[in-house]
């Protein structure tokens, strides 16, 4: 069974902002200096400096000593909510909660960003606030997924191996509670391993891996052996399926449950057993694609990937607009990746 750094299946906003305090923990114990250059990137203007400085010979007004070691000051407030269900009331209430910093940021957080209306109130209101206080507070709105993916801006995916999976574990919460809605999985391109069920996988068109595995949401699924990505197609369904009472159940998270699915979800748990895998009493996920396509998108550094991997294809491809799944297998072709 997987292990979760973040609870789970809580709707509560106190268990939402938890798992993000902890996520932000995690980031500052595994490298101060990855958390703050998030800090920096994602919320705060070029002209913050909050490591700590040591400094020999620092003149002060009446004497120099022989070292001084500083660190700036600022304070983070943060409100979160499981929608956009902000009220100015309350946000010009945790005002107070600053004092003297010399940075003061207010984060709201959901997993949508705040209406326009209700952002522009609260702005006005805030801007009248600033112009009676010395060093104005700055107002960030920002979603769970915006503090993913500007954390994932700093950690190096093949070399953070550590902060990374801690990462994928708080992807995958939000996408267990809602917090994380992925509407933009149109561009995603999952990668999965596939050495031993490579040839099943691509003449069925189908993939499985454990139900308890969470995933990032992706519209394409890749496959990966020998040092390359060499089959890519477009997800068409999404089902799980375990054996209970005899008989399989099945629960669809996408697509259709057609007589055909059916069909390959028991020559799947056949073939599974081959390779000593039990697919029949251990839920499984089953990703379905509307075909897999030859490509051969190769991996230019040594070892192979530390598990799955999601690609942007916008960005791999360097295009505004995705052509057909056939067209995307020939121009990975033309593309590396590290």
């Amino acid at each position: 069974m997987r292990i979760h750094y973040f609870q789970r299946y809580h709707a509560k906003e106190n268990v939402a902002t938890a798992n993000t305090m902890l996520l932000l923990s995690r980031l500052y114990q595994y490298s101060s200096d990855k958390f703050f250059r998030f800090l920096k990137a994602g919320f705060f203007s070029d002209s913050f400096e909050p490591e700590i400085a040591f400094n020999l010979q620092e003149k002060s007004v009446d004497s120099i000593p022989d070292a001084t070691i500083t660190q700036e000051s600022f304070k983070i407030v943060v409100e979160t909510k499981m929608s956009d269900w902000f009220y100015s009331e309350q946000l010009i209430g945790h005002l107070n909660s600053f004092s003297d910093e010399k940075y003061k940021i207010m984060i709201t957080l959901a997993p949508v960003m705040m209406a326009d209306d209700k952002k522009k109130i609260f702005d006005q209101k805030l801007k009248e606030y600033n112009s009676e206080q010395s060093i104005p507070v700055i107002h960030i709105n920002t979603t769970f997924e915006g503090v993913a993916n500007a954390i994932q801006e700093v950690i190096d995916e093949n070399r953070d191996y550590e902060m990374q999976e801690v990462l994928n574990d708080y992807r995958n919460y939000c996408y267990n509670d809602g917090l994380i809605t992925g509407s933009d999985s149109w561009k995603f391109m999952r990668m999965q391993l596939a050495g031993t069920t490579f040839d099943f996988n691509v003449s069925e068109d189908l993939y499985y891996n454990n139900a308890d595995h969470g995933f990032r949401p992706h519209d394409y699924l890749s496959l990966y052996k020998n040092k390359s990505v060499r089959a890519v197609g477009k997800v068409c369904a999404r089902v799980t399926a375990v054996e209970a009472e005899g008989d399989l159940q099945y629960e669809v998270e996408c697509g259709e449950l057609t007589e055909e699915i059916k069909s390959k979800i028991r020559k799947a748990i056949a073939d599974g057993v081959e390779y000593g895998y039990d697919l029949k009493t251990n839920k499984t996920r089953y990703f379905f694609v509307e075909k897999f396509y030859e490509t051969d998108f190769k991996k230019t550094t040594p070892g192979a990937p530390m598990g799955t991997r999601v690609f942007d294809l916008m960005k791999i491809l360097e295009t505004e607009k995705l052509p057909t799944t056939l067209e995307i297998a020939e121009l990975l072709k033309t593309k590396t990746w590290s």
